[in-house]
């Protein structure tokens, strides 16, 4: 098999599609609320045509608030107390990648730049993300696959080690050794 036969994997394949997304004019404690309720950590910010304007991550979110905010809204409501928009705080010109890329591609990009994630994008618009996490997923699977198919090669070592040796034909030892 060439590498031209090989079959690139893609993000599309184990991007999150239509992932949560906010508008710059949404606020903080809305983007905490979606990440406390959703347990993700990354948020697109899009305009009304879906276009990638920006990035919140929680990271952006807790260096925004008062020390205290975030520990109370964990006990309470969930509610980070602050007047200020995402676009106060958001990250801009994000990196994108596009729905056809390649999977390593992407995991090489976010290792060597220390990202989080990567929007995905489909002509000039978000339609999905890619993060660690689904990476994390990616090798869990891989690992399973390869103890899979490890214990499908040792039982077949096992199997073939059942053998009788009386139905073994064995050559004729030749009498000049």
């Amino acid at each position: 098999m060439t590498a031209e036969d090989k079959q690139m994997i893609t993000i599309e394949e184990f991007m999150t599609s239509e992932p949560y997304i906010l508008r710059e004019t949404d606020s903080i404690n809305d983007a905490w609320e979606i990440m406390i309720d959703k347990h993700i950590r990354h948020i697109p910010v899009t305009d009304e045509s879906n276009h990638v304007l920006g990035l919140v991550t929680q990271r952006d979110v807790l260096a925004a608030t008062e020390p205290g905010a975030i520990l109370e809204a964990k006990t309470a409501s969930h509610e980070v107390k602050t007047d200020l928009n995402l676009s106060d705080i958001m990250v801009r010109d994000v990196r994108v990648i596009r729905k056809d890329e390649s999977l390593r591609q992407a995991a090489l990009y976010l290792q060597s730049h220390k990202y989080g994630c990567l929007p995905v994008v489909s002509g000039d618009q978000l339609v999905g993300i890619i993060t660690d996490s689904d990476f994390i997923d990616i090798a869990i699977n891989l690992l399973e696959q390869a103890e899979l198919t490890e214990e499908e090669a040792m039982m077949t070592i096992e199997n073939d080690a059942e053998v009788d040796m009386d139905d073994v034909e064995l050559p004729e030892a030749d009498e000049a050794l």
